[in-house]
């Protein structure tokens, strides 16, 4: 599958714990399943500062009490280059989606925008899947880690992909200067207010997730699907008519 393994998923050297909130949605909804997040990144390199700001964020989503998955992109064909984009890793991507309640994407910043290989993640991404939509009412924190000084464009050009994907896009974000010097020889990100923006990104992300749970269904639900799937509705169940019918309101 093409999943990544995740490295001493326990160990965060970078967080003081003495500050950190294991819980941060505690009171907001059910905790219970955990959130399940996908975490996308945008380089192949051996050592991808997107993939390790993506790890980062892993582990820290599992301390808050999600499970995590990491989709690796290496095997994934161009849009079109596979008849029906039937391929085990467009499959496994799809799914993945699928499972989840919350994604990461995180891009480096290659000529002012993110890269391909972030952007074909998302291309294989369907608003429509067979009835299904693998994106849509899902949240998502966008984070993008840059070469030289801190820019927002692949952040900006996240969001802009997030809203087209009818996904919940979170206020907080998160963009890496220099990202080659935010990391030690055992690829762990240092102690530095970079690291700490990510905590609060996965943070503000596991409440908007856990804080939307009970409604999903609900936000996304639209007026014009319901007219073209020929689904009306039934006064007699639907919340919103009974509230406003004649009855309704003279009980009073």
């Amino acid at each position: 599958m093409p999943l990544r393994n995740l490295s001493d998923p326990d160990n965060l050297p970078a967080l003081d714990r003495r500050y950190a909130l294991d819980r941060p949605a505690l009171g907001l909804g059910a905790g219970d399943p955990p959130p399940r997040i996908l975490l996308l990144y945008g380089s192949l390199r051996e050592r991808s500062f997107s993939r390790l700001c993506v790890e980062e964020a892993a582990r820290l989503l599992q301390f808050f009490g999600c499970e995590t998955r990491i989709f690796d992109p290496s095997t994934l064909p161009l849009p079109d280059q596979v008849t029906g984009d039937d391929h085990p890793a467009v499959h496994e991507l799809r799914e993945l989606s699928m499972w989840s309640e919350g994604h990461v994407w995180c891009s480096p910043e290659r000529h002012g925008q993110i890269t391909g290989i972030m952007k074909l993640q998302v291309d294989h991404l369907p608003l429509s899947m067979g009835g299904m939509r693998p994106t849509q009412g899902r949240t998502l924190a966008v984070m993008q880690v840059s070469a030289g000084s801190q820019s927002f464009n692949s952040v900006n050009t996240l969001r802009v992909l997030g809203r087209w994907m009818r996904m919940v896009t979170i206020p907080n974000q998160s963009s890496v200067a220099k990202a080659f010097a935010e990391f030690d020889e055992s690829d762990r990100m240092k102690p530095s207010a970079y690291y700490d923006r990510i905590v609060d990104v996965m943070e503000e992300l596991v409440r908007f997730t856990i804080l939307l749970r009970p409604h999903t269904a609900q936000l996304v639900d639209r007026y014009s699907e319901r007219k073209e799937a020929g689904v009306p509705i039934d006064s007699a169940t639907d919340l919103s008519s009974i509230a406003t019918s004649p009855t309704y309101r003279k009980g009073e």
